[in-house]
């Protein structure tokens, strides 16, 4: 099979990374395609159109209330007799007050619904006994303060605009703290509304210029998610933990496919290349430790970046993009982040839509969700096998190497696959280490004999010498000089002499 139609299944044209409605932007698959733009009016439409039939229904069941009434009432007297009417109106009465009640009961919840203040109205009565616990009276992590001071620091140099930011981003804290109740989505659109007004606001002040207008942005959506971040990180209305959880099995069983099977142009034997994947295979990792959807798009485009230079290596030349797609659908099956549906959504809900529709923050993290997409949907078709290998390879009734010849499978290693290559590399390093440590043991045991042997021979020589040589003890004489044998050679003493003078 040719390698052409080896991408075949994995291959994916970079105009289908764009949204589909054709403004140029990057679309996401969370968003059915589109941009976070176009995504935004297809939303608002749609629920204009849902308060417009929901007011259209409210309207019609009214309509139909006052016809029953006036039908009712205007039988109601041409009943003769009053002992004859009496159950006919009860009987009516029950169902004017039902149909009343229903009534009140679809159009009050039609008014909640498309009404901010009236959706988190009973909220705050139904906590007015307890003690609230938002978010924000919480006790501030280490590194919630840091960033708390870090925004502080950096509203002080807008001077007069930094406090009405700084009251703003507090204001909006605290109503974000009574809507834990809301959707995913209706988190979402609440975010997103606010940096839309604070974009807008931002952009009259500084007189139309993007680059201070992005650089506010920036800091106002680190400060604001990271104070938030517990509420609405995979929060408790959405299903995206159980998607996590469908994600990793997904995942683990795919532990089989190989880099030739993607046709992954990486060859982990080359040092620098092993290195970059690893490097990238931390990266989309440590995502899950950030807070900030800024910060986790920077995991992504570390990772990406260092993609990119594994191909770069391997190949010897450039990268291009349809390299990049399949390896790194491969560094996401072999690091099976945490939380990785979770994390996406999360960027795909929160973070700056300008950073998600542009730029290689944009183009990376929309590879990142062709990637999972892709993984979702994998097949024998796109690793080129037939259906019944691919059925028993995830079943784990088999797996992709030569039976026939384990030396065999073990010594390709490198062309079949990376781990099994490390394997052969790790038992060839022991096997020559068992080697070595032999032949230092055989040394050890030969220079113990040694020192014996000269132990011995020392031994021997002291032996010898004090056989012909034999120490001799003498007596300790009582005189001073009885020891000195040549006392009678020394001359007289001398005796005193007097002169006469």
């Amino acid at each position: 099979m040719s390698q052409r139609s080896e991408r075949r299944g994995i291959h994916v044209d970079q105009s289908e990374l764009l949204c589909k409605k054709g403004c140029g932007y990057y679309g996401n698959a969370a968003w059915q395609g589109l941009c976070s733009k176009c995504w935004r009016e297809e939303y608002q439409k749609a629920r204009q159109r849902q308060i417009q039939e929901d007011w259209a229904l409210a309207e019609k069941l009214q309509r139909e209330e006052e016809a029953a009434y006036v039908s009712s009432h205007s039988s109601s007297q041409t009943q003769p007799p009053q002992s004859q009417s009496q159950p006919s109106l009860a009987t009516f009465s029950k169902f004017e007050e039902k149909k009343t009640n229903e009534k009140t009961r679809k159009v009050t919840t039609v008014k909640k619904f498309f009404s901010p203040s009236s959706r988190t109205a009973p909220k705050k009565e139904s906590h007015e006994g307890k003690t609230p616990s938002p978010s924000i009276t919480r006790q501030s992590s280490i590194e919630t303060d840091r960033v708390s001071r870090d925004f502080m620091e950096f509203l002080k140099t807008l001077q007069k605009p930094g406090r009405e930011i700084h009251k703003q981003s507090r204001v909006f804290i605290e109503s974000m703290g009574n809507k834990k109740d809301l959707s995913a989505e209706e988190l979402s659109e609440c975010v997103q509304d606010f940096y839309q007004g604070m974009s807008d606001r931002l952009l009259n002040h500084f007189k139309g210029s993007s680059e201070k207008v992005d650089r506010v942005m920036d800091q106002v959506e680190k400060y604001i998610m990271t104070r938030l971040y517990k509420s609405v990180f995979c929060p408790e209305t959405s299903d995206d933990e159980k998607k996590d959880l469908t994600t990793q099995r997904r995942i683990r069983a795919l532990h089989w496919v190989t880099i030739q099977m993607l046709c992954v142009p990486v060859d982990e034997e080359i040092p620098e290349v092993s290195d970059s994947v690893v490097k990238a295979i931390t990266d989309i990792i440590e995502m899950d430790s950030k807070r900030v959807p800024r910060d986790k798009l920077a995991c992504i485009t570390s990772c990406s970046k260092h993609i990119f230079n594994a191909i770069r290596v391997t190949k010897n030349e450039p990268a291009s993009a349809d390299d990049f797609l399949p390896t790194l659908i491969y560094i996401v099956l072999k690091a099976n982040p945490p939380r990785l549906q979770s994390n996406i959504q999360y960027i795909t809900r929160f973070c700056n839509p300008s950073r998600l529709m542009t730029g290689e923050d944009g183009y990376y993290f929309t590879n990142l969700c062709c990637a999972v997409a892709f993984i979702e949907k994998l097949d024998a078709h796109s690793l080129n096998l037939s259906p019944e290998d691919f059925e028993r390879y995830m079943s784990g009734q088999a797996s992709p190497r030569r039976q026939d010849d384990p030396a065999a499978w073990l010594q390709s290693g490198s062309r079949f696959n990376p781990a099994l290559s490390q394997i052969h590399n790790n038992l060839s390093a022991l096997s020559s280490l068992e080697k070595r440590q032999q032949q230092v043991m055989e040394g050890a045991q030969s220079l113990q004999s040694e020192l014996v042997e000269w132990q011995d021979s020392v031994a021997r020589e002291v032996q010898e010498i004090l056989e012909r040589f034999p120490l001799e003890i003498k007596s300790r004489a009582s005189a001073i000089d009885a020891e000195n044998v040549e006392n009678d050679r020394l001359p007289p003493p001398l005796q005193p002499q007097v002169f006469a003078g």
